[in-house]
């Protein structure tokens, strides 16, 4: 049975504002380079219409992993992220897929914003027998941290680029 957890993050700048920052190539880069960890980097973006569809890669250091983790997966992890985004009545949406080096299964994403709200629900699966269910548990907690940084981090970006 799949694990899911959803963030929640306020922003004090409307939606329109806060949706040009987050696909915004600029700020990906900046979000990558302060928080995705080793090798981090922007592999893939498009932009088409009032969408963009953009794939990142994030590095997680085996050093910074629980104990429990390090013992199932060896070395360090890559993280390869996509999300796709477009415009979707009073606001926007997107949907975003996520796979961990060596781990079998992923992370399924929904994110909505409107009226300055981002509201991302998850959902975090781990074919794994007996100890899968731990250890989306321990991903989910994490992916939780790194949203919240990222929240935070754009929440500053907005801040000093205007909103």
């Amino acid at each position: 049975m799949p694990t899911r957890f959803e963030h929640r993050a306020t922003f004090s700048a409307p939606a329109p504002t806060v949706y040009s920052a987050l696909v915004d190539r600029a700020f990906l880069d900046e979000r990558l380079r302060v928080l995705g960890g080793k090798g981090a980097a922007v592999t893939e973006y498009n932009r088409a219409g009032d969408g963009v569809r953009f794939r990142l890669r994030q590095g997680i250091e085996a050093d910074k992993l629980p104990g429990a983790v390090r013992s199932l997966l060896k070395g360090d992890l890559v993280v390869e992220r996509e999300e796709s985004w477009r415009p979707d009545g009073d606001g926007y949406a997107a949907t975003g897929r996520a796979t961990i080096s060596g781990v079998p299964g992923e992370i399924n994403s929904r994110s909505r914003l409107a009226g300055g709200e981002l509201v991302i629900t998850a959902e975090v699966r781990v074919g794994i027998p007996l100890v899968g269910g731990k250890l989306e548990g321990v991903i989910a907690q994490h992916v939780g941290k790194l949203l919240a940084a990222e929240s935070e981090f754009a929440g500053k970006w907005l801040t000093e680029h205007g909103s």
